[in-house]
């Protein structure tokens, strides 16, 4: 049926100069991947990408989190819990520190049981808010995630034939993991460092102003610092990403075409097409590790400056009695405290701002228009008589590939579509299929033009065999029923026998339930064409569509299949795209077809005998050459 259409392979009325829907389309290069290295080291820091918008994708995002509202409440008790747990112990580690310093233990216990007590439960509330971030992100992204899918199977096929289906994979991959990474480590970091900060500069004004305005001087310096430094990795990682693209898309290049590569003995052209870009991918990587792993040195310095300034002015202000030996130890831990948010608040909005870009391309599909499925009329008890009437249709605007196409084709009729390479065979089909709406002219069946029949019972009233054969990595009995869940296992067998695959099936380890690899590539192509014919045959079609079916097996198997299918047209109306003219030599009508117009038509004793076109084609292929 309509589904062995393979999502997203364009069924090629044309050439490149014809139109074809594929043409003039560059698939660009991206690279959002990259290795991370920890929470919030170098590789968090890769290739920041900002979104168009950034106030509509984020008001966007926040629509998912309204059905989150238990677990935020629950995250967020959590990191209050671990921030107000953070800033207090400092605190009661300063009056240790002092009750030792003066030599009164008797509240040194007490204050040390505080601690123990914040230390638990900074570590238990730790845990917990771990726990429900990745609870949060992963349920927040499987409703994208399954959004996202169900508009993507509800595209129009000229949306997938115009679209790279790399570029499609990999807003479902990895744009949305991006939005699942920053969701998971971001967003708890990101209010706990506020907190921390906002909570850590009052502790240290408390206890002494005049001490926290010096220890303020070196948060200017972090800022300076990780402004710098951020912009001169953004450059290096953006571009690492890009050639790390550039290099996958040669290594799946070259692999899927290895045989190519070996035939025309290429080898050495590829390793020194990958070297190159290997080479540039390991220059600049090196030099994105370098400013990457400089971040942390640098802020170390910046922090023992502070420690240094705290040290000397701290000691200057004991012993002037301003503070205690506790509060300078407590203002050491402050300090670090103080600059860890900053850091990492830099290194948070990179993030935010490449979730958000990886969400707004996810929308941006999210918002494309579904496949026109409209219609109230049905083919249910159709005759499946066909007419195109004044057809005018082009993939690209301005490059039509029919015109003016009229045909009828009667009930139960066989009719064959031939002509060369771009001439608009399967063209035809598509638009008889509604993958494709016709620029002008009108498409009926039975006199109702077909955009007033419900998509769904025309394609579930019309079954299609490719000669590009798509099967899926389920069993061989799923897959037959794939064109018609009801069918019963006797049907099953019946078409199999028919389609001559059922002793090929039973050979094999569990016969019907013998499991398929992915595009059932541990098959021959013609044991997948004999099966994909076999799924046709199940579907009980009103229309039979057959797009050079039987290219694929041999002579022998050709014609037993051929046989099979004169049982199989009784009674249905059937459009057959060859370009062996030999298999439709008993064709009721021969339509040719060149340019997008029909030149000739006729049965094939009248066109031999016209000697045009048709004859020009059949010698060809009679003497042996291509067309």
């Amino acid at each position: 049926m309509a589904g062995n259409q393979p999502q997203g392979t364009p069924m090629q009325g044309g050439s490149p100069g014809q139109g074809s829907p594929n043409q003039n389309f560059t698939v660009p290069i991206t690279g959002r991947g990259g290795g991370r290295g920890g929470r919030f080291g170098p590789g968090a820091r890769h290739s920041v990408e900002k979104p168009k918008d950034q106030k509509k994708a984020l008001l966007r995002l926040i629509r998912y989190f309204k059905w989150e509202k238990k677990r935020i409440l629950i995250l967020l008790t959590c990191v209050v819990a671990t921030s107000v747990a953070t800033i207090l112990a400092p605190r009661f580690q300063s009056e240790a520190i002092d009750c030792i310093t003066v030599g009164d233990y008797s509240h040194l216990g007490k204050y040390l049981l505080i601690m123990l007590g914040i230390y638990g439960v900074q570590s238990v509330f730790t845990l917990f808010q771990g726990r429900f971030s990745a609870l949060l992100s992963q349920s927040i992204v499987k409703r994208m995630r399954n959004d996202l899918f169900d508009r993507i199977v509800n595209l129009p096929i000229k949306y997938l034939d115009s679209h790279p289906h790399g570029d499609i994979m990999s807003r479902m991959t990895n744009d949305i993991e991006n939005v699942s990474h920053t969701i998971s480590m971001s967003l708890g970091s990101l209010v706990s460092g506020s907190l921390t900060l906002l909570g850590t500069a009052f502790m240290m004004f408390y206890l002494c102003t005049p001490l926290a305005f010096l220890a303020c001087t070196t948060a200017i310096l972090t800022v300076v610092a990780t402004k710098f430094l951020s912009g001169a990795m953004r450059k290096f990682y953006r571009k690492r990403q890009i050639l790390l693209g550039q290099l996958n898309s040669t290594v799946e290049e070259k692999v899927t075409g290895y045989k190519t590569v070996v035939a025309y003995n290429q080898e050495e052209a590829v390793i020194h097409e990958f070297n190159t870009t290997s080479n540039e991918l390991t220059r600049v990587g090196i030099i994105a590790e370098i400013l990457g792993g400089s971040m942390g040195p640098v802020m170390n310095a910046i922090n023992n400056v502070s420690f240094v300034i705290i040290a000397a002015f701290g000691g200057y202000f004991a012993l002037n009695g301003v503070i205690t030996v506790g509060v300078i130890s407590a203002f050491i831990i402050y300090a670090k405290q103080f600059g860890r948010p900053i850091d990492e608040l830099a290194m948070i909005y990179g993030q935010v701002q490449t979730a958000l870009a990886g969400a707004e391309r996810v929308f941006a599909i999210m918002d494309e228009a579904s496949e026109d499925k409209s219609g109230t009329e049905t083919m249910d008890e159709s005759k499946g008589i066909i007419t195109f009437e004044d057809v005018n249709f082009s993939y690209v605007e301005g490059t039509p590939v029919l015109k003016d196409f009229n045909l009828e084709v009667k009930a139960g009729q066989k009719v064959a579509l031939v002509g060369a390479t771009g001439s608009g065979k399967t063209t035809v089909v598509n638009l008889l299929m509604r993958f494709y709406d016709i620029d002008s002219g009108e498409i009926k069946i039975d006199g109702v033009n077909i955009k007033d029949i419900s998509c769904d019972n025309l394609r579930n009233n019309t079954a299609i065999v490719l000669q590009d054969t798509i099967l899926f990595a389920d069993t061989i009995r799923n897959n037959l029923k794939y064109s018609r869940e009801d069918i019963t296992d006797e049907e099953m067998e019946e078409a199999a026998k028919m389609c001559h695959c059922h002793n090929m099936i039973m050979r094999m380890e569990a016969g019907y339930d013998t499991p398929l690899a992915h595009a059932g590539f541990n098959l021959s192509q013609g044991q997948r064409q004999l099966l994909s014919i076999a799924r046709a045959f199940l579907a009980k079609p009103k229309i039979l569509i057959l797009d050079e079916a039987t290219s694929s097996v041999d002579t022998r198997t050709e014609k037993h299949i051929q046989d099979a299918m004169v049982k199989l047209m009784e009674n249905r109306t059937s459009l057959i795209i060859a370009h062996r003219l030999s298999t439709i030599q008993d064709a009721d009508t021969i339509v040719v077809m060149d340019h997008g117009r029909i030149v000739e038509m006729g049965n094939h004793d009248e066109l031999l005998d016209a000697k045009g076109k048709y004859y020009d084609l059949y010698m060809t292929q009679f003497a042996g050459e291509a067309t």
